[in-house]
This record gives structure tokens, sequence and C-alpha cells, in this order.
């Protein structure tokens, strides 16, 4: 029992550890299919750090299109952060826990 509470110790901490680091993880989405582009970036906590819209949707009277394409490449970016997020939380926890298929420790402790 003694060693299952010294994981469960180690475990947060590795979990803090991760968290504490979200900030420095960075994903991009973009969206256009390279005709014209929104890029949106975010980082490890869901935070848009950036958007960079292609010079020729400012110019456009079609508001609609630029949300539309901001939303798919804020998508693309969260969609992508969270698997970044996901591995590293797999890194840091490796051999802690034991892997049950199935199983997201992740979720568990919300990441």
């Amino acid at each position: 029992m003694m060693g299952m509470m010294g994981k469960v110790k180690e475990m947060q901490a590795r979990m803090k550890e991760v968290k504490d680091n979200l900030v420095h993880l960075s994903a991009e989405g973009e969206s256009g299919a390279g005709v014209v582009k929104v890029k949106v970036k975010v980082n490890g906590l869901k935070q848009v750090i950036t958007i960079d819209i292609d010079s020729s949707l400012i110019n456009t009277n079609d508001k609609t299109t630029l949300q539309d394409l901001i939303v798919a490449a804020t998508n693309k970016a969260l969609v992508t952060i969270d698997e970044l997020a996901k591995e590293e939380f797999r890194k840091k926890t490796e051999g802690l826990i034991p892997n049950i298929p199935g199983m997201d420790l992740g979720s568990m402790f919300g990441m």
C-alpha cells in the first residue's frame, strides 16, 4: 500500500510538471486549402496565441467565409494541441501506472 501511495504522489508531481509545461507547447491549424489561408496558433492551455489571415481575405466583403476559415483553423489547432498534450502526459507518466487498454488517464487528471 505504501508503494502505491508513493506512485500516486509521483504521478501527481509529474502531472503538475506536465500542466506547468503546457504553456510551452504550441500547435497550428490552417484552413483555406492553400488558396487563401487562415492560420491559428494555440498553446497547450488552449489559448489562442496568434491568428494570421491572408491579406486577400481582409479586402473581401464575405464576412461569413472569413469566420468559417477562422473557426476551422482554430478547431484544427485545438485537436492537434490535445494530441500533443496527451503524448506529453504519456511520456511523463510512462512506467508509473500499467497501460490499461481503453483507459484514458489524461482525462482522469484533467488533461
